[in-house]
């Protein structure tokens, strides 16, 4: 039996903890916030009290996954250093998963078509996306991830009749975009969450899969530039 803890903060702030069971993933307890601008804030304390409500220790834990990204580089930044933190207090080993990886899991347990995008809110006006197709119940990886604007993702390209049909396009990107990417009725604001990333890392860790480190994924500078020099005066 294998219990982690798994955090994503590349979009709103989760977190997680699961362990293996004989019929699958049992998820012990769990934590999400709609608000896209507090992962600095609530998901310390969010990981508390998953251990507060399960009465675990980091003693009883395996691993920890954390969700590597793509995502904003702030929000992105405060989950992987939670992880990083607790995998060292408490000599844990602490793997990535790409944080798009979740809703595609999502997607192919929903019946996800062989060939399907998942694409989500990178701000600017431009979406995180990535190209999938499926295996054995899996999601595998095509192409990405990328940083674009929705009108320039090639849809048609990627995805043939499916995107004709607007049926292969998941996650709260497509929701926000919806002309340039149809969503797939029911996952027009799908966000990438914690259970999701943390079943599809036990049942990778199961197969003998390796997982990612946790470089993180920020496709594009942070929004905060530091000032360059001041010009002199004439």
């Amino acid at each position: 039996m294998t219990t982690v803890l798994s955090i994503d903060t590349s979009a709103i702030a989760g977190a997680a903890i699961l362990r293996t069971a004989p019929d699958g993933v049992e998820v012990l307890a769990r934590f999400a916030t709609e608000d896209t601008r507090s992962h600095a804030e609530v998901t310390a304390p969010a990981v508390a009290g998953l251990l507060e409500e399960t009465g675990l220790t980091g003693k009883d834990l395996d691993a920890i996954v954390v969700g590597v990204g793509p995502g904003p580089f702030t929000g992105l930044r405060a989950g992987l250093t939670v992880a990083r933190t607790l995998g060292f207090a408490w000599g844990l080993p602490v793997h990535g998963v790409m944080s798009l990886d979740a809703i595609a899991a999502e997607a192919v347990d929903a019946g996800a078509p062989e060939r399907f995008l998942v694409a989500t809110d990178a701000r600017r006006k431009e979406v995180y996306w990535a190209l999938y197709t499926r295996d054995a119940g899996a999601p595998v990886l095509l192409d990405g991830p990328h940083v674009q604007l929705p009108a320039e993702v090639p849809l048609d390209k990627l995805l043939g009749d499916a995107a004709a049909r607007g049926t292969a396009v998941y996650g709260a990107g497509a929701g926000l975009y919806p002309e340039a990417l149809p969503p797939v009725e029911g996952f027009a604001h799908t966000q990438p969450g914690a259970v999701a990333l943390g079943k599809l890392a036990l049942q990778r860790l199961a197969r003998g899969e390796q997982l990612l480190d946790t470089e993180p994924l920020y496709l594009r500078e942070s929004d905060a530039q530091v000032p360059g020099p001041r010009k002199r005066a004439l």
